[in-house]
C-alpha cells in the first residue's frame, strides 16, 4: 500500500517539476534591449527616423547633444549616436527591419518624402513578394544604413 501511495504521489509531483522547470526557463531569457546606430549628423538622423518610421523620442540619459533615444515597441529602443564618419558603405545584408501593416501606405509616404526604395534584387521603387506572402522593400537612410519595412505585421 506504502508503494502504491508513493507511486501515486511521485506522478503527481513529476507534471508540478516540469512546470517549475519551463518558468524558470523563462524567466532567464534574453530581451533585446536597443539597438545603436552611429550616424554623422544627428539631426538629419533623427529627422529621418522620427517622420519616415514616426517613432518616438524618449528620454536619453547622456544630455550631451550626441544621441537621441527612440522607442520602438517591445522590441526595445533605437539609440542614435552621432560621430561617425561620412561617405561609409553598408551592405544590404546588414539592415534593420520595420514591420508595417501596409506596404502600399509605407511606400506611397516614401515616394511623398521622395526617398527611393527598391526590392532585393535593387529594382527601383518595386516591392519584392518572398515566398511566405511577406512583401518587402529596402531603402537607405542619411548615413546609408539599409532599412527593411515589410508586411509581417502581426
Amino acid at each position: 500500500m506504502r508503494i502504491f501511495i508513493l507511486a501515486v504521489l511521485l506522478a503527481t509531483l513529476i507534471p508540478f517539476q516540469e512546470t517549475m522547470t519551463q518558468t524558470e526557463k523563462k524567466k532567464k531569457t534574453v530581451t533585446l534591449n536597443h539597438i545603436a546606430i552611429y550616424v554623422a549628423d544627428l539631426k538629419i538622423a533623427t529627422d529621418f527616423y522620427q517622420t519616415v518610421f514616426d517613432l518616438e523620442i524618449i528620454p536619453e540619459p547622456f544630455k550631451d547633444g550626441r544621441h537621441t533615444w527612440f522607442s520602438i515597441g517591445a522590441a526595445g529602443q533605437l539609440h542614435l549616436i552621432q560621430g561617425a564618419k561620412s561617405n561609409v558603405t553598408h551592405e544590404k545584408n546588414d539592415h534593420l527591419c520595420f514591420s508595417v501593416e501596409s506596404i502600399a501606405d509605407f511606400t506611397a509616404k516614401l515616394k511623398a518624402k521622395q526617398i527611393n526604395y527598391e526590392n532585393w534584387a535593387g529594382d527601383q521603387n518595386t516591392v519584392t513578394n518572398r515566398v511566405d506572402g511577406i512583401k518587402q522593400i529596402y531603402f537607405k537612410d542619411p548615413d546609408g544604413h539599409w532599412l527593411e519595412v515589410n508586411d509581417d505585421h502581426k
